[in-house]
């Protein structure tokens, strides 16, 4: 089996666990491929096999079974870039804060590699939005699995997006910023700006105003079949665009369309972990001190 890993610097509380990890895979004989930055960060701290590979951005993932994402959901995130339309199946290893996403703690590290290798697993498949603008301004890394935003930038005074659906007006938002949220995404920002929780199976996205100047303004959901298209008007001549972790000042008269992306990312998950039991144990969803334990009473 051939393996990918990508990485953030994580504490020193987890070092033992990713030890073993890499000596569980080098004992499975697996071919391991290290992100390069991560790689130098690893040497420094661990023993590591003999044999492994290195990679950088841009080069071919082609032929690997899965990639690891060892950090955070930020590090997923990135990882995502990495994987692009190869749709690798991607297995988050939480040493971050959250784990929302990277849902596999460290003290878990073996038992999940050993239902890997054993294919006691399922893959949850999750929509990416994709930005359209003219110029190009994410060097055409332009997908995410979270979210797109619109935000003002240098000033404190709101700016106004005019938004269209497959050409047809929806509104004008006086605001701080706008954002599209995947289904993914709806557990992130959107979240935070009153947007609604959405199953990850869900065919829409939300369009979100981040702190709208009218009480009336609230999150809309949209088909993710449909192109949503803006115009941005301020008093600064740049705009701050946000796709996932990567942000960019552009100058007003960009254009900008986002659509859903025609490929998908490839979740591994196992058995004892799924949306609904994750949304619970992070976002403390229901909680009720009448029902402490979480369970139907």
């Amino acid at each position: 089996m051939k393996i990918a890993i990508l990485g953030k610097p994580f504490d020193d509380a987890s070092l033992p666990f990713v030890q073993a990890l890499l000596d569980d895979l080098a004992i499975r004989k697996t071919t391991i491929l290290i992100a390069t930055s991560f790689h130098e960060y690893l040497v420094q701290r661990l023993t590591l096999p003999e044999g492994i590979s290195t990679f950088k951005r841009g080069d071919s993932l082609r032929g690997v079974q899965f990639v690891l994402s060892i950090g955070g959901d930020g590090t997923l995130l990135d990882t995502v870039t990495y994987v692009g339309a190869l749709e690798i199946p991607i297995l988050g290893i939480h040493t971050g804060r959250l784990g929302f996403l990277a849902t596999v703690t460290p003290d878990r590290i073996a038992q999940a590699m050993d239902a890997l290798f054993k294919g006691h697993f399922v893959l949850e498949e999750r929509s990416l939005i994709r930005v359209e603008t003219d110029p190009e301004v994410f060097d055409g890394i332009n997908f995410g699995l979270n979210e797109f935003s619109i935000l003002k930038r240098d000033t404190s005074s709101m700016i106004v997006v005019h938004t269209y659906i497959d050409g047809e007006y929806l509104n004008s938002y006086w605001a701080d910023g706008l954002v599209v949220a995947t289904p993914t995404g709806s557990t992130g920002y959107s979240l935070s700006c009153g947007g609604p929780v959405m199953l990850p199976q869900t065919n829409n996205f939300i369009i979100a105003p981040v702190c709208p100047h009218n009480l009336n303004v609230r999150p809309i959901i949209v088909s993710d079949q449909s192109v949503i298209s803006f115009e941005i008007e301020g008093r600064s001549n740049q705009f701050l665009l946000s796709l996932d972790s990567r942000s960019v000042p552009v100058d007003a008269g960009v254009q900008i369309a986002v659509r859903r992306e025609s490929f998908a990312v490839r979740l591994v998950k196992f058995n004892h972990v799924n949306f609904l039991s994750t949304l619970r144990s992070k976002l403390n969803w229901g909680l009720d001190r009448r029902n402490p334990a979480g369970i139907p009473v």
